[in-house]
This record gives C-alpha cells, structure tokens and sequence, in this order.
C-alpha cells in the first residue's frame, strides 16, 4: 500500500509574505484544515514544513507554512506536490479505500481483465477506469452489484461486469 498521500499541487505563489497557492487533491479542500504538517516533494525528497496558516479562495487553498516568509522563500516550492503520510490522513471505514491504494489494482472477472489506471467519481458513485490491452478502457461504477471484492494488499479486484457495461463484447 502506499505510504504517502499526494494531496496538492503549489500552483503559484500568493502575496508578498510567503503564502502559496494549492490546488487540493483531497476530496474537499476544508480537510486542508486537520493537517499540522505536509511534506512537500522535492524530486522524490520529502521534506517536512509545519503548517501556520490555511485560507480558502474559490476553489483554491492559500497555504501558509512556517519557514517560507517571503516570496523569494515560496517561489522555491512552487510547481511541487504536498504530501502527507498515510497516517496523518483521515480515517476510513472498512468498507472505503484511498484511491492511491486501487490505482494499479489487477481487476478480474474469471480472467484479468486489466489494471485500475484511474479513479473519478460520477454521480452516486465512483467509476474505476480499467486498462486493457488491445480494448478501450473498461469503466466500472464502484457498486456492490458489480465490485464483488478489494484486496488493495494483494492488489486485486474481483468484478461481475453486467451485460451491455463492455462494448467490446
């Protein structure tokens, strides 16, 4: 499973003193708020910054760090990635999985049918987009009457794919 969280992107920087813009990854941009501190990814170097300060503007994150006070020190960590460790992220339920854990996911119905490349949600549910060689991605609804069983340890997911759901058929 995967031991960090990419949770946002630093766009730009915001004013004179060291704030920064975020485009949030996280599913709302107010979880921003229970963090005391991110790792930002310098080239796969994780480095840690405490967090002093987080705004919201439109669909944006205004973020504030300890260490970065001016816009020289902000423009040094603009265009990389905020992480956080999978132990600083939310909780979840048994029944629910971080996405990061089911991308590259093998998905099976009797047979591999592919690889989970991506995750977006529509509607009441999330859609699983399955790569398959040779065939156009296979996009599944992540409800029960299809996704039969998650193993993200083992990577694994077993499916009942409904009649009509493949094109390819």
């Amino acid at each position: 499973m995967v031991k960090y969280f990419e949770i946002g992107h630093i766009s730009n920087t915001h004013g004179l003193k060291g704030e920064v813009k975020v485009r949030p990854f996280t599913e709302s941009k107010n979880d921003f708020k229970n963090f005391k501190h991110v790792l930002i990814d310098f080239d796969g170097e994780l480095k840690k910054y405490e967090i002093e300060n987080v705004r919201y503007q439109n669909d944006v994150v205004l973020l504030k760090l300890k260490t970065i006070d001016t816009i020289e020190d902000a423009e040094k960590i603009k265009n990389h990635y905020i992480k956080i460790s999978r132990d600083d992220a939310k909780k979840i339920n048994d029944d629910e999985f971080f996405i990061a854990d089911l991308i590259g996911c093998e998905v099976y119905e009797n047979e591999l049918l592919g690889v989970v490349e991506d995750v977006f949600t529509a509607g009441a549910s999330d859609v699983y987009v399955v790569k398959r060689k040779g065939k156009k991605d296979l996009l599944l609804p992540a409800i029960a009457s299809v996704i039969k069983t998650i193993d993200v340890i083992n990577k694994r997911i077993d499916v009942n794919v409904p009649k009509g759901l493949d094109d390819e058929d």
